[in-house]
């Protein structure tokens, strides 16, 4: 047990590669939006791609979910940068949605909030202190008041009336 753990990677091993070692630390290949597109447009228009992508979009995965996937792993693949990348995830998710549409699936697009009218954990946390402490100051004042009423000190060192 204790090899497992000598064996980990030490602490800033990640940044003791050559600079420009990686992909994404070279000039993309494809450094405007219009030919991040036509990458996509030709990648997406395979026979496989258009299979894999339906079986993807039958399990219920998110066309944003799909979209974002493809944008990051061609940013760390060096293709474009993660600026183009956001640019054209609003198009290959119109581009999933006609694919998904024209094989005739019903797809989950993932920009609808399902959560939207529902409370969320912060907001009943919020109302729950604010009703305990409604409830605490109703409570002391109520207690005061009693004990004021009928209090009348008791034991051997009590004053006599």
């Amino acid at each position: 047990m204790a090899e497992e753990l000598f064996d980990a990677p030490i602490p800033g091993m990640s940044l003791t590669h050559e600079l420009g070692a990686r992909p994404w630390q070279q000039p993309s290949q494809f450094p405007t939006v219009d030919e991040a597109i036509e990458y996509y447009m030709a990648s997406m228009t395979s026979e496989e791609f258009m299979e894999q992508l339906i079986d993807v979009l039958e399990m219920g995965v998110p066309v944003t979910t799909i979209a974002n996937s493809m944008q990051l792993s061609s940013v760390m693949e060096g293709k474009h940068t993660v600026d183009v990348g956001m640019l054209v995830v609003p198009l290959l998710m119109e581009l999933i949605m006609m694919l998904g549409d024209s094989a005739g699936i019903e797809y989950e697009t993932g920009v609808q909030n399902p959560d939207r009218n529902k409370a969320r954990d912060s907001q009943l946390a919020k109302y729950a202190m604010e009703y305990q402490r409604t409830l605490d100051e109703v409570d002391t004042k109520e207690m005061v008041a009693e004990e004021t009423e009928d209090e009348q000190p008791t034991g051997l060192m009590a004053r006599r009336k």
